[in-house]
């Protein structure tokens, strides 16, 4: 059986570039504004039709804060106006009713996701309002997923128990690191203790699963202190981890111009926090791609045993969800492989829902291509390994005639042939292949070869 190579600073940065994370494919920067207001109607419509009674994921995005953290780089609004956050509840569920008319027989929702932004900076009544809206035009299914990113400095236990009593069952909170230093730089000071009087709270309170979110590669962070927030974070034993690297980007997210590029660690140092914390937690954990890990027992690493992972725009999932209603702004949305994504910008998504129609700005109709390759990256990403019979029944395609140049660049190039088997009648993620997924996937992404103007920044594989 294959083994990992020992993971050096030289191994990890011969696979070191940017890539898509392919929470979709096509991916975002894919999107275009072709696909309109009209045509996510189109699919709405066509969802319900020949799918009746399909279950539904539903991601809300709550974008607002009540400060910037300068490493940050998700849509957000930094306001503490109650009259903001009223009127944005108000739109959403003004947008949910428009979206349920179009599905009359679509209905249940077997997972829910609230992000941001800072959900829990709406006040226990806000967030009360905004699940009876939700609950006016949808049901949560029995047994439903229903999870919020938490913000810890914002949270108490009174809080999460008002959580808990609203069906929510999942909590991920963002910690990022525990060094005071870290958290200063970047504008986010949260104790251990607190993070660990949330947890404990927590988990006597019933939640099904406690998530903890780091960031490696943030200033001042280094080996030995990061080595200290590990060390915390395994004494709180999350249910998962999610370890993301964190990418410098000032000219694409303003608020990282307040970063002293100095301060920030060097590829090496970076790479070396990385390889640590990584070996670390897979002696507890079970890995999920690169930067999750699930504790044995959990859903995560139970699905992936059985190769029934599943993975979408609110990251890895047990559930077998084929559309997803993406509500608020920045939201994409996931109906039967039609990507549609609503305006970025607060008011851009307020104008139209004033105007009395929805506010899809952009997205993508997947072309009968696009699904092939879709398929492969997804069972790559999810469940390591590619079956060909599988693929030949669900889709028609005879994988080694249809992908023989991306087979001939897997086997040829001195970088991606240690990161594949090909062996009975499967393409299987060797263990260092299963660490760099998306090295591969993007050998199967057609639409990285087009030659364009605007060459979209990706996040980089380490």
């Amino acid at each position: 059986m294959d083994t990992l190579p020992e993971l050096t600073p030289d191994l990890l940065i011969a696979y070191d570039r940017p890539g898509p994370r392919y929470t979709s494919y096509p991916t975002a920067d894919r999107f275009n504004a072709d696909f309109d207001v009209a045509a996510y109607e189109d699919v709405l419509r066509c969802a319900n039709a020949e799918r009746p009674g399909d279950p539904l994921s539903v991601y809300i995005h709550l974008p607002f804060c009540e400060s910037l953290c300068t490493y940050c780089g998700c849509n957000v609004v930094i306001s503490k106006s109650e009259r903001s956050r009223a009127r944005y509840l108000e739109r959403l569920a003004l947008e949910m009713a428009r979206v349920a008319a179009l599905l009359p027989d679509r209905r249940e929702v077997v997972q829910l996701h609230l992000g941001g932004g800072t959900p829990n900076s709406f006040s226990d009544e806000e967030l009360a309002t905004m699940m009876a809206s939700l609950l006016t035009h949808f049901h949560l299914a029995q047994g439903a997923e229903v999870a919020i990113e938490v913000d810890p400095r914002h949270a108490t236990v009174a809080r999460l128990e008002h959580l808990y009593r609203l069906g929510f069952n999942r909590l991920s909170m963002g910690v990022q690191d525990f060094d005071p230093r870290v958290q200063a730089s970047v504008n986010r000071i949260c104790s251990f203790r607190q993070v660990k009087s949330l947890v404990d709270g927590a988990r006597a309170l019933g939640f099904r699963s406690v998530n903890l979110d780091l960031i490696y590669g943030l200033p001042f962070q280094g080996l030995q202190a990061f080595q200290r927030t590990k060390a915390k974070v395994l004494a709180l034993r999350p249910d998962r981890i999610a370890l993301y690297s964190f990418a410098w980007i000032p000219w694409v997210r303003p608020q990282q111009k307040k970063i002293d590029p100095e301060t920030l660690p060097s590829r090496d140092e970076k790479v070396a926090i990385f390889c640590d914390a990584r070996a670390t937690f897979e002696a507890d954990y079970h890995a999920i791609g690169m930067d999750h890990f699930a504790l044995p027992g959990d859903e995560l690493s139970l699905a992936q045993t059985a190769g029934t992972l599943r993975r979408n725009f609110q990251g890895y999932t047990t559930l077998p969800v084929q559309d997803v209603l993406g509500f608020g702004v920045s939201a994409i949305g996931d109906i039967g492989g039609a990507y549609a994504a609503n305006a970025k910008r607060l008011h851009a998504w307020n104008r139209a829902i004033d105007a009395g129609g929805l506010a899809v700005e952009r997205g993508v109709k997947a072309t009968p291509d696009d699904r092939v390759r879709r398929y492969i990256i997804h069972e790559l990403m999810c469940n390591l390994r590619l079956d060909h019979a599988a693929l030949r029944e669900r889709l028609g395609v005879d994988f080694e005639a249809y992908f023989a140049e991306e087979l001939r660049i897997l086997r040829e190039t001195k970088e991606l042939a240690p990161l594949i088997r090909l062996a009975d009648g499967a393409l299987e993620l060797t263990p260092l292949g299963r660490l760099f997924v998306r090295n591969v996937a993007t050998v199967f992404d057609r639409h990285l070869r087009d030659k364009r103007a605007d060459r979209p920044m990706y996040s980089r594989m380490v």
